[in-house]
C-alpha cells in the first residue's frame, strides 16, 4: 500500500524527540499559551523572515482572524481563487464580506493576476491569493495591483510552508500570511493548528487579542474575540518538525521531479513549475482525460490517489445560488481533469516508479 502521505514513517524518524518534548510539556502543566507556543512563534517568524507569528487553533481560524484583525467586514469584497479548499471563502463569509472569484492560470492552478484588476469594484478591500499545492502565486503583479488600488494583500499559505518567491518566503509578502498545520501539511502537527504571520505590530497585537476571547489582560475584554489558541502539545511537535522543514521540502521536490521525469509522454500532464518561486509540492497534481481509469487502476494496485478539488467554489452548493451565471472556465476544466498522486518526503524511488508503472499501464 502506498498512501497519499505516510505520517507513521515520519513520526518514527523523530519519535524520541517528540515523545520527550511532549512528556516534558505534560510535566510542566502549562497547557494554554505556554512556553512552547511562544518559542514556536519566535522560531517560525525567524524561519519565514517576518517580525511576528501568532499561533491559532487552525488554518481556517488563521484566515478568519487575519481578515477580522484587518478590519474587513460587512459590505466588503475580497478577490480570491475559486480553485482551493472552501476554508478560503468560508473565512471571507465569516467576517460578513463577499468572496469575488476570478479564474486561475491553467498551468500553475493559482489565481491569474490578469483577471484581478477587472474584478475590482468600489467595495473591494483585499486580494487573497492561495499558494496552491505548494507553488507560490505570481505575487509581483498581484502586489502591484494591490498597491495601485490601495488594497490589502493577505496570503493563504495553508499549503506552502517553506515555499519562496524570489528572496521572500510565502507569508512574508502581504499584510498577513495564513498557515495551516493540519497533520498532512508540509509542516503538520498531530491535530489542528494554524498561524498568522505579519510585519505589523498593530496587526499582531490585534490577532493576539482576537484569539484569546478579546482579552489582553485576564478577565478584561476589549472586543468580542474567539477561542483560537494553538495547543501547547501541538507546539512541541511543530518545533521538532520545524527544524527539519528544509529537508522535508527537498524530499518532496526530489519525489516530484522524479515523477515529472518518468511521466513525460504518458497520459497525464505533470505539474508546471513557473520558475518564479520554490514549489514545495504539498500535492503532486496532474491533469488527465483518463482520470477515472487511472484512479481505478491505482486503487486496484493498493496505491492512494485523490482529487483536489472536484468542484470549484463558485459551483459548490453553498455558493451556487449567489454565483449563478458566473463562468470560470479554466477552474472548471481543471477540476474536471485534475488528480493528485502520493507525495511525501520519505517516499522512495521504488514507490514512485511503482505509481508511474500503473499509470503507464492504463
Amino acid at each position: 500500500m502506498i498512501p497519499m502521505v505516510d505520517l507513521k514513517i515520519q513520526y518514527h524518524q523523530i519519535k524520541e524527540e517528540i515523545d520527550r518534548g511532549v512528556l516534558e510539556a505534560l510535566e510542566k502543566t502549562q497547557f494554554i499559551l505556554g512556553p512552547n507556543v511562544s518559542a514556536f512563534e519566535n522560531e517560525a517568524a525567524a524561519c519565514l523572515g517576518v517580525k511576528h507569528a501568532v499561533a491559532v487553533a487552525s488554518g481556517t481560524d488563521a484566515l478568519h482572524l487575519a481578515l477580522a484583525a484587518a478590519g474587513i467586514g460587512e459590505g466588503d469584497e475580497v478577490i480570491t481563487s475559486p480553485f482551493t479548499f472552501i476554508a478560503t471563502a468560508e473565512a471571507i463569509r465569516y467576517v460578513g464580506a463577499t468572496p469575488v472569484f476570478t479564474d486561475i492560470d491553467p498551468r500553475t492552478f493559482n489565481i491569474d493576476p490578469a483577471g484581478i484588476e477587472a474584478a475590482i469594484t468600489p467595495r473591494t478591500r483585499a486580494v487573497l491569493p492561495v499558494h496552491l499545492f505548494g507553488q507560490p502565486a505570481d505575487m509581483a503583479p498581484i502586489e502591484a495591483i494591490c498597491k495601485k488600488h490601495g488594497l490589502l494583500l493577505i496570503e493563504d499559505c495553508a499549503q506552502s510552508f517553506g515555499a519562496a518567491t524570489g528572496p521572500r518566503m510565502t507569508g512574508a509578502i502581504g499584510a498577513a500570511g495564513c498557515f495551516s498545520f493540519f497533520p498532512s501539511k508540509n509542516l503538520g502537527c498531530y491535530g489542528d493548528g494554524g498561524m498568522v504571520t505579519t510585519n505589523s505590530e498593530e496587526l499582531a497585537e490585534q490577532l493576539k487579542v482576537l484569539r484569546n476571547h478579546g482579552s489582553k489582560v485576564r478577565y478584561h475584554h476589549s472586543v468580542i474575540g474567539y477561542n483560537s489558541r494553538l495547543d501547547e502539545i501541538q507546539a512541541v511537535i511543530l518545533r521538532v518538525k520545524l527544524k527539519r522543514i528544509g529537508a522535508y521540502s527537498e524530499g518532496r521536490r526530489r519525489v516530484a521531479h522524479l515523477y515529472s521525469e518518468l511521466l513525460q509522454g504518458s497520459v497525464v500532464t505533470p505539474p508546471y513549475e513557473d520558475g518564479k518561486g520554490v514549489h514545495v509540492y504539498h500535492q503532486y497534481t496532474v491533469l488527465t482525460d483518463r482520470r477515472d481509469a487511472i484512479m481505478a487502476a491505482l486503487t486496484a494496485a493498493g496505491i492512494a490517489s485523490a482529487i483536489y478539488y472536484p468542484i470549484p467554489l463558485h459551483r459548490q452548493e453553498v455558493f451556487a445560488a449567489a454565483y449563478q451565471g458566473v463562468s470560470l472556465p479554466v477552474a472548471e476544466e481543471t477540476a474536471a481533469r485534475c488528480m493528485s498522486l502520493p507525495v511525501f518526503p520519505e517516499m522512495t524511488e521504488a514507490q514512485v516508479r511503482e505509481v508511474v508503472a500503473v499509470i503507464k499501464s492504463v
